[in-house]
């Protein structure tokens, strides 16, 4: 009979243990990643441009230096460099969770007591030593180390550490990303810059063509030749031009001042040469296969390990259903005077204890937290989905982007000579009379446009180059 109500005396705690386990809510079931399609029908050339240093990769050095400067400045960079230290420093806290915390106190205290109680009339017939009752006020003296262990059983701890480490590595891939970005701005910026200054230059040569052009009208106007309106007309057009140069200055001062933000320094002229661009050519292109956007992407590599931390918080959250073992302990020395307090053994202080304990009635914050871990699951999944079609849907659009407008800038640049030989024409049939001012004027503007319009395709050009180069993944290595 004995041995069945011991028996009880555990049965009933295990039972109550294993009902909390078993009202554990169920996991919801993640989607399958879908595979990725190929660029442009199959193709099994693994040459991929992103494993090319961008020292490599760009030509230019004064472009070279301007990125070494940024990777060493940046403020956004830094930042990101300290979140790694965050989360670095986060690991080391939860790697601590799973050892036993132990510490060193000591305490002083007095307490009085009424005579006329239970514990002031014990107090006063309880001699310590022959003819000593026991102090009134008691003092209260205490030095004792102290141990706090939460054993580990379902790995709760070991999953939280998992996914800290997890966070640190993607905090890597976000610093590498943020690298390919910063690289990849300077770049972008740096093009910009020189193709604002071609256009400067073109500006410039259409306002003295255009001032030539004046001067013969106004000639023609004094020989009866040309009316007061082809004058004005003309004066009108040197004016404009006069104008986009000021506007085009003030762009080239922009562009400048955002790639002195992206180095960290204060307004300075960027260093570059303003007679290559129209010679520049962009660096060829190897996609490789779109699997390698796995590899080479520092934000898809990103996203997938925040969906790896997102399941082992899941995991984490899931374990807090379960009973936690808690293990305490504490040794030290206590008396109630100073001259008694290392006296041993009979000072010496010590306790063991172990809980066992398993939310049962008020579970409705565990729930909710578990609920937000597993919706957090679904979310880094479908982020991770959004980032692998984004990363692909990026380089598809730039290499379209190349071949299209490899043929658009070899069909400008026929249209700029073309014009360019209508404006000598157009100049000697106007001095013969054989045509009016407005088709003088109509073909100088038509080929400001077009040259002006010559330019920005070769930016975009070099520009795509960049783009493509970040979209597949390089830079950051």
């Amino acid at each position: 009979m004995m041995q069945n109500k011991k028996s009880f005396k555990y049965i009933i705690p295990l039972g109550i243990c294993l009902a909390a386990v078993s009202c554990t809510p169920a996991l919801a079931p993640l989607a399958e990643t879908k595979a990725v399609p190929e660029f442009y029908g199959k193709s099994t050339d693994t040459t991929n441009t992103s494993t090319t240093p961008w020292r490599n990769y760009f030509k230019d050095p004064n472009l070279v230096n301007l990125i070494d400067t940024a990777l060493k400045n940046n403020q956004e960079l830094q930042i990101t460099l300290q979140e790694i230290e965050i989360a670095k420093n986060d690991i080391r806290v939860k790697k601590g969770l799973l050892l036993p915390s132990v510490g060193v106190g000591a305490g002083a205290g007095i307490e009085k007591v009424g005579r006329y109680t239970s514990q002031g009339a014990g107090d006063a017939s309880t001699e310590i030593l022959p003819g000593k009752e026991m102090p009134d006020p008691l003092g209260d003296l205490k030095i004792a180390a102290y141990a706090h262990w939460e054993v580990d059983i379902w790995k709760k701890l070991r999953n939280s550490k998992k996914a800290a480490v997890s966070r640190y590595l993607s905090t890597v891939e976000g610093k590498n990303f943020v690298i390919t970005n910063l690289i990849s701005e300077v770049a972008d910026s740096y093009y910009e810059l020189l193709a604002l200054d071609s256009q400067l230059d073109i500006v410039k040569q259409n306002i003295a063509l255009q001032s030539n052009a004046l001067e013969i009208v106004k000639i023609q106007k004094e020989a009866s030749r040309a009316t007061e309106l082809a004058v004005q007309k003309f004066q009108a057009e040197v004016l404009a031009s006069k104008s986009m140069e000021f506007d085009i200055l003030q762009n080239i001062k922009e562009t400048e001042n955002k790639i002195n933000f992206l180095l960290g320094q204060y307004p300075q002229e960027i260093k570059r040469d303003k007679s290559s661009f129209v010679n520049l050519l962009p660096s060829e292109v190897n996609s490789g296969v779109p699997s390698q956007l796995l590899a080479n992407r520092p934000d898809i590599k990103q996203a997938e390990l925040e969906l790896e931390a997102a399941k082992l918080d899941v995991k984490t959250a899931r374990a807090e259903f379960y009973p936690s073992l808690d293990i305490t302990a504490a040794i030290g020395v206590n008396a109630f005077k100073p001259s008694y307090l290392f006296t041993l053994p009979e000072s010496l202080l010590y306790s063991l204890a172990g809980d066992i304990a398993a939310p049962l009635i008020n579970r409705n914050a565990i729930k909710a937290e578990y609920s937000s871990a597993n919706a957090r699951q679904i979310q880094a999944l479908y982020n991770y989905e959004r980032t692998i079609l984004n990363a692909y849907l990026e380089v598809s659009t730039q290499l379209s982007k190349i071949n299209n407008l490899e043929k658009s800038y070899d069909l400008k640049s026929q249209q700029v000579a073309a014009l360019n030989r209508s404006i000598d024409v157009a100049g000697d049939l106007f001095k013969s009379a054989r045509v009016d001012y407005f088709e003088v004027l109509m073909t100088q503007r038509d080929a400001l446009e077009s040259k002006l319009e010559l330019i920005d395709t070769k930016k975009e050009q070099l520009n795509a180059s960049v783009l493509v180069y970040r979209d597949l993944g390089g830079g950051w290595k």
